[in-house]
């Protein structure tokens, strides 16, 4: 079992993901060695964190040509409308399922 600590109560030497990526690391499939917990304030679901050791971190691999162009080909899709077919330069809520204009013109049905 991973050790318990309160929110902003962590030892030294312990990181979240966001914070190893923000020095160029990665948890390296080490195991979570703690957890931080947010208490529930005000109707809001108690957040968990996993803490990882920083000196078991391993370097990010480095983006390669492969991993940049399947990245662009990803974005290109989620901007991409399925009824228009246009590229409409945001990332198309899932929620529509259709970029806004076409959304929000009514169907000739």
């Amino acid at each position: 079992m991973a050790d318990i600590y309160r929110w902003h109560l962590a030892p030294d030497g312990l990181a979240t993901r966001r914070q190893l990526r923000a020095l160029g690391l990665r948890p390296g499939g080490q195991d979570v060695v703690a957890e931080l917990h947010r208490p529930q304030r005000r109707g809001r679901a108690p957040l968990v964190a996993y803490l990882y050791r920083i000196e078991h971190a391993r370097p990010v691999r480095p983006m390669t040509p492969g991993r940049a162009a399947a990245l662009a080909a990803a974005m290109l899709a989620r901007r991409t409308c399925p009824n228009c077919r246009t590229d409409v330069g945001y990332c198309i809520p899932r929620s529509l399922g259709m970029c806004v204009p076409c959304h929000d013109t009514p169907s000739s049905s």
